[in-house]
């Protein structure tokens, strides 16, 4: 290993579906060391995990990335969002941690967005409209379905927050991954008493929230990880906010990121509040906003679909009629939780590469559908799109976002940039600068753009007209039956 030019950093991503960390040098953003390690998650009904599975895998990770992690001088932490942890007073879990993608507490979403005075209520005091996604609502079904349980919880987290916890012996939690739970007033940053009491939620077991660049604790001992004791311990963040670090964002730039999930987001320095809740109010991980729309269908969901057609993931053909919408897990954007996926269109001569054309053209019109909501008005309507996430590598994405867009396509060369957020926002607690101006300075959205293409209104027409048509079928409850 060369020597490094500046103090060592650590950023770690731990997802829905393993866990990674990156260790960085402070001075250039070369990752000097990295590894992996994967988690598990539930199938059926729920989607749960085992947080002391992230913990695991957070250790193997970083012994992959030998003395490296050992000389670090800081570390912060990028987790999935909304996810609910649940803690005893031994701060070991009551039951497994309900997921971002769990969307059982649906009818809960509904009765919460009622008794508090509607959509358009929700997005001015909390900056969203919940859905079932949300940490509130996964508390509600929580309280609801496992009373014994909710009344053994001595300390509520988000991952993220488990893992600094375990890290500083302090609850501590961000404002960009609090804003996500619902429980959190984005107008005055603080904790909404009133929502927490329409939950029977104790503020007293909630974690304090730092503020951006404030050190969060330091590494205590008996951790059993690679840090030596007293390494800093920053804020963390939910792990759109920490992507967006990762970027160096600034203002009005459009970023999508094709993951497990979708999502299309983009900073903005004007709170936001969109009643009809396709727009997610986040606060950032710095002191702007990040106005994000989320589907819960997207690699994943088509990868499905190549399989089932026996089809690589690329072997998309054009010229279908075919309609796919793969909501293979219920949807969150457009709000419609227990739908399925749906086929319209099919023909003699419909081949399966442009089915599964189909199901990259569902999904990413879902996406494009929120993202002129994300932008402020006065955002460049031609600047690059920034596509992140592990599809963005693949050929079939970039020219599906390319041809149902319109804009010119940015694929930043960094990899992992959860994980990168992380290490700048370590390393701007280090330096005193802004998380995002060290992404800026290590260049991480550098690479190459495709130009920008005609827009294919027709197809994007045909999926608006086959969703609204399908709505009454897609707003069914078919697991009551």
């Amino acid at each position: 290993m060369s020597a490094a030019e500046g103090p060592l950093v650590v950023g770690v991503d731990t997802s829905t579906q393993s866990t990674k960390a990156l260790v960085v040098d402070a001075a250039t953003g070369r990752v000097v060391a990295s590894g992996q390690a994967p988690h598990t998650v539930s199938s059926g009904a729920g989607r749960e995990s085992d947080p002391r599975e992230w913990w695991d895998a957070l250790g193997e990770a970083l012994n992959q990335c030998g003395e490296a992690a050992h000389e670090a001088a800081a570390v912060s932490i990028g987790g999935q969002q909304h996810g609910l942890v649940t803690l005893d007073g031994q701060g070991e879990p009551v039951r497994p941690a309900l997921l971002w993608n769990d969307v059982r507490s649906a009818p809960q979403a509904r009765r919460l967005i009622d008794e508090l005075g509607g959509a358009k209520a929700w997005a001015e005091r909390t900056g969203s409209v919940p859905s079932a996604s949300f940490t509130v609502t996964k508390w509600a079904w929580l309280a609801e379905h496992e009373p014994e349980a909710a009344r053994a919880v001595k300390a509520v987290r988000l991952p993220h927050d488990y893992l600094t916890e375990r890290l500083t012996g302090e609850g501590t939690t961000d404002r960009g991954d609090v804003s996500g739970t619902g429980w959190w007033a984005s107008g005055t940053e603080e904790y909404d008493e009133g929502i927490l009491a329409r939950v029977g939620l104790d503020p007293a077991l909630l974690p304090r929230v730092v503020r951006p660049g404030e050190v969060a604790g330091t590494v205590r001992d008996g951790h059993g990880l690679p840090f030596s004791k007293g390494t800093l311990v920053a804020a963390g963040t939910g792990d759109n906010a920490a992507a967006a670090l990762g970027l160096g964002l600034r203002p009005g730039v459009p970023v999508m990121s094709l993951g497990t999930s979708g999502t299309v987001y983009a900073v903005s320095q004007r709170r936001p509040a969109d009643p009809t809740g396709t727009v997610a109010g986040f606060a950032d991980a710095r002191g702007d906003w990040l106005p994000l729309a989320c589907t819960l269908n997207c690699t994943l969901a088509v990868d499905r679909v190549a399989a089932l057609l026996h089809l690589d993931r690329e072997a998309v053909e054009p010229g279908t009629d075919a309609t796919f919408l793969p909501f293979l897990d219920g949807e969150r954007t457009p709000n419609l939780p227990h739908s399925s996926g749906l086929l319209y269109g099919l023909r003699h001569d419909t081949t399966a590469g442009q089915l599964l054309q189909a199901a990259y053209d569902g999904a990413v019109h879902s996406l494009l559908g929120a993202l002129d909501l994300v932008l402020d008005a006065d955002a460049d309507p031609s600047a690059p799109l920034l596509l992140i996430g592990g599809g963005a590598r693949g050929s079939a994405w970039q020219q599906t976002v390319r041809r149902l867009s319109g804009r010119p396509v940015q694929i930043p060369e960094a990899k992992e940039l959860v994980a990168l957020g992380a290490a700048a926002q370590a390393a701007g607690m280090l330096t005193g600068e802004d998380a995002a101006a060290v992404a800026r300075r290590w260049n991480t959205a550098a690479g190459p753009v495709l130009d920008a293409v005609e827009r294919d209104e027709a197809t994007l027409n045909r999926i608006t007209g086959v969703l609204s048509d399908a709505a009454p079928l897609l707003e069914r409850d078919t697991t009551s039956h």
